[in-house]
């Protein structure tokens, strides 16, 4: 069936407006977020040297983000330790380690769960590099359940920066996961993060599907 330019027009409001509706359910890929480090500038020359500049592994799913060639380890209070973990890009104004609640359990530390960059009397933990050491007094935490969108898809779901909503998981293991932090900027693309522990449980892989569920 062809549309003339109103009857697009009108369709296409029509899909919006049933996106707004409290009753509607909207699809949202989902990326799972592995444990991670974000550096600040003087905690990679710390831990790499002096000058030293991250390298570019590949970029990921949110412009302007990406994965650094670059791993560390980290050790909780318990010096156990974990290897390998990847350092993220671009460098912040705070370092910050995120990991899973089966992490913490290996390293003996117990972070709060958190919006990213929100460190504040979160847990201790030391990183370790090829140069250096560092140990953060605070900067670990499991990382709070969220949706990036542009503000168009922001305004398209009916929903604003900050505002909570529930996301249905219809894996392999049926779930709901509730007060999933929506998060509207206009450089983010849509897509839903939650950790390795959460999409092990929900038995869903990247690029899965859950269901946005306005309250």
């Amino acid at each position: 069936m062809k549309y003339n330019e109103q009857e697009l027009k009108a369709l296409v409001d029509k899909v919006i407006e049933a996106v707004k509706s409290g009753n509607a359910e909207g699809d949202i890929p989902v990326g799972i977020s592995n444990r991670h480090i974000h550096l600040s500038r003087e905690d990679v020359e710390t831990l790499f040297g002096k000058g030293y500049q991250l390298t570019k592994l590949k970029d990921l799913s949110q412009p302007g983000q990406y994965a650094c060639k670059e791993v560390l380890t980290i050790v909780g209070p318990s010096m156990r330790a974990i290897e390998g973990v990847r350092v993220l890009g671009p460098e912040r104004k705070r370092s910050q380690v995120e990991i899973s609640r089966t992490d913490s359990f290996t390293l003996k530390v117990k972070p709060p769960v958190r919006e990213s960059g929100d460190i504040a009397g979160s847990a201790p933990v030391t990183i370790i590099g090829p140069k250096g050491i560092v140990t953060l007094s605070e900067g670990c935490i499991i990382a709070n359940r969220h949706i990036h969108m542009s503000e168009d898809e922001g305004r398209a779901f009916g929903v604003r920066d900050g505002e909570y909503v529930d996301v249905q998981m219809n894996g392999e293991r049926r779930s709901m996961f509730y007060d999933v932090q929506i998060r509207v900027h206009k450089d983010f693309r849509l897509e839903m993060h939650i950790d390795t522990d959460d999409a092990n449980a929900a038995g869903v892989g990247n690029g899965f599907k859950g269901k946005l569920i306005k309250r």
